[in-house]
């Protein structure tokens, strides 16, 4: 029975063993992968800590601006013509002055966005600072 039992325990940590194994070298391969391809962001990260540009957190906590962010928000997410992307664009309001940030798929899509924002009521300026994927 003891034999037995040892056998057992040794098949056991040999599979683990093994699993984990094989789970890091995935985990491994699946950092190299991003380092060099599209996903990696860090050059973006890096410059939103820089303090010179706005982040969500610098939205102004007034009425109107936070009544302008979120009617913005609700354009963009209800028009399926825009990818995920431009859905999901950061949009901060302060004192009437919209800054939209993020990527999205062309030119067009940007401007298409752009002109969403003005068209909403209490906007005085729209900051433009989308990244567009496509030349």
């Amino acid at each position: 029975m003891s034999t037995r039992l040892g056998l057992i325990m040794f098949t056991l940590a040999g599979s683990l063993l093994i699993t984990a194994g094989i789970a890091r070298a995935n985990h491994d391969t699946a950092i190299y992968l991003a380092g060099s391809s599209a996903l990696e962001n860090s050059r973006i990260n890096v410059r939103d800590k820089d303090g010179t540009t706005l982040t969500p957190e610098e939205q102004k906590e007034t009425k109107t601006d936070i009544k302008i962010t979120a009617h913005i928000r609700k354009a963009l997410v209800k028009d399926e013509s825009l990818s995920t992307d431009a859905q999901n664009v950061k949009i901060i309001t302060r004192n009437g002055v919209v800054t939209l940030r993020g990527p999205v798929e062309s030119e067009a899509e940007s401007m298409k966005l752009q002109k969403i924002a003005w068209k909403t009521h209490g906007v005085t300026q729209v900051d433009n600072q989308l990244e567009n994927k496509a030349p």
